[in-house]
């Protein structure tokens, strides 16, 4: 099987219908999305297509790049692209396979291939019978098909995986952020092309596509047992960021009908084993991965910069500037996909028009293991290279406001749950998600009036529109804390408690410093409110 050539991803159609085609059906107007069975595998099919196309495919300047988002190319001129890589793309055959390792690893010993999947138990696991809620066994037989998109999956996710398994070029677990167009039914096409980037803007030297520096499983693996032995940018071409292989893997692929855990379909070719081996490709130093945003210390850039990663408590707006904005004063720099959009927007007025969403995903881990798997979308505004600067600040003093409301919130809520708040041990994440999750609509609101001001010359909030905002923050945090606080009678002592609780809070958030210094920078009115 060729990944390039052959019928190996499920497919959603417009009419509603899934089905199995060849790579060259994102080109086809029908076809509206992946339809992977695993979330992970959705968001890999959607990188390993973008790859693809930047490899094989990518426009000379943003001329040509805005005449193929209009009209998608047909799929003989698209295959006859893939053609170009096809030899890279075997999933069978006698080698080299796509992101398998270039030596067969014949003395390593099998291993199942459920251990593929980021979430599957460990071997510790499995000996300390701690896999209670992701049990052993998933996936432990797997189509030849679902083998390669985990196996792809790992190698752009791996996290830490004892001595000598590598983690991925962006570090285990990284958040990838593509721009999307609004609409969900929108072509596949589109969803992809938006995050292929014009070689006028991401200059690069036209690749030997028969070389491991772009696809390193064309080559002996650089083994990493030794010190000296890292692999930093400058060493490789940079479309080996897409194919980048930390770990050294061969499926053991067998003939014979069988049913495939995954998609629970019955597959002609199934994989249940695969050899490993660690010391693969050790990714050092920083890294610009085009689909990823990065942070690093203003004061010392030089320091290695570090690929945004998913959090504990889930991904909301309180990020929003990090996934979306570049600041070289903040140490901060959104993916080179969504700057590529920004770029776009000076030049074509029908993509400055659109307000695309920004997709974010990827795994929350701890350390090797998995806590879990985020997908969001955000709004991306339009916003040119020089106002981003201009506009972060507030964009931050927005972010800070409604995290000191927030804090104030929970802790006032549980001042009056408990006798001694302090010592109050617990996971209190579902009042910080809750917040999130209420106040980012008119956080949204705000971002688009500060854009709308920095285009007018003044990248500020008026006084209507800072106080729109205050007004939404007070709101979200005292109906959160009645909620939580006083939905229920209680006792005449605990009542007290809860009133005074109350009295605290909104005494902040009428009176705090914080709000005192936001009311003055932005001019707001005082008005006398019933609280």
């Amino acid at each position: 099987m060729n990944l390039v050539q052959d019928p190996w991803l499920p497919f959603r159609l417009r009419n509603g219908s899934e089905r199995v085609l060849p790579m060259t059906a994102i080109c086809d107007p029908n076809v509206i999305d992946f339809a992977l069975p695993r979330a992970d595998f959705q968001g890999a099919a959607y990188q390993f297509a973008i790859g693809l196309l930047q490899t094989v495919f990518a426009p000379d300047d943003k001329y040509l790049w805005h005449d193929i988002y209009e009209q998608a190319p047909e799929p003989e001129v698209l295959q006859q692209a893939f053609d170009k890589a096809a030899h890279a793309f075997c999933a069978t055959g006698d080698g080299p396979l796509f992101m398998q390792d270039f030596d067969e690893l014949d003395a390593a010993k099998p291993t199942t291939v459920a251990g593929l999947l980021i979430e599957a138990p460990g071997a510790n696991g499995l000996k300390l019978n701690t896999d209670h809620f992701i049990k052993r066994g998933i996936g432990s037989v797997m189509s030849l098909e679902m083998a390669n998109i985990a196996l792809f999956t790992l190698q752009i996710n791996a996290p830490s995986g004892g001595q000598g398994h590598r983690t991925g070029l962006r570090g285990g677990g990284p958040l990838t952020t593509l721009v999307l167009p609004q609409h969900s039914n929108s072509s596949l096409w589109q969803k992809l092309w938006l995050n292929v980037i014009n070689r006028d803007k991401w200059r690069y030297e036209d690749p030997d596509l028969h070389s491991g520096l772009v696809f390193p499983w064309l080559a002996k693996t650089k083994s990493s047992d030794k010190k000296g032995t890292e692999i930093y940018a400058s060493d490789i071409h940079p479309l080996h960021m897409f194919w980048a292989m930390p770990r050294r893997i061969c499926l053991e692929v067998q003939q014979g009908e069988a049913i495939c855990q995954i998609t629970g379909k019955l597959a002609m070719q199934t994989v249940t084993e695969y050899r490993t081996q660690n010391f693969g490709g050790n990714y050092s130093g920083s890294w610009q991965h085009p689909l990823t945003p990065y942070k690093w210390n203003p004061k010392k850039p030089e320091e290695e910069h570090l690929s945004a990663k998913g959090q504990q408590g889930g991904i909301t707006y309180k990020i929003w500037d990090a996934l979306t904005l570049t600041s070289n004063e903040n140490g901060q720099q959104c993916a080179q996909v969504v700057n590529h959009y920004y770029s776009l927007c000076e030049g074509f007025a029908d993509i400055q028009s659109q307000v695309p969403r920004l997709w974010v995903f990827g795994y929350d881990m701890d350390n090797m293991k998995a806590r879990g798997w985020y997908s969001v979308s955000f709004p991306l505004f339009s916003v040119s290279t020089e106002q981003q600067e201009e506009i972060l600040n507030e964009v931050k003093s927005l972010q800070k406001l409604a995290a000191d409301s927030l804090w104030q919130c929970r802790t006032q809520i549980k001042t009056a749950w408990f006798d001694k708040p302090g010592d109050a041990k617990g996971d209190m994440s579902f009042i910080d998600l809750a917040f999130w999750q209420r106040s980012e609509a008119a956080f949204y609101n705000a971002v688009q009036h500060l854009i709308g001001n920095a285009v007018q010359g003044d990248p500020y909030l008026v006084a209507t529109q800072a106080n729109t905002w205050l007004k939404a923050l007070r709101n979200t945090a005292t109906d959160l804390f009645d909620e939580y606080a006083l939905s229920e009678l209680g006792s005449e002592r605990s009542m007290a408690k809860r009133i005074k609780a109350r009295q605290l809070l909104t005494g902040w958030l009428y009176g705090g410093k914080d709000i005192k210094t936001f009311i003055a920078n932005h001019k707001i009115e005082q008005l006398k409110e019933v609280v």
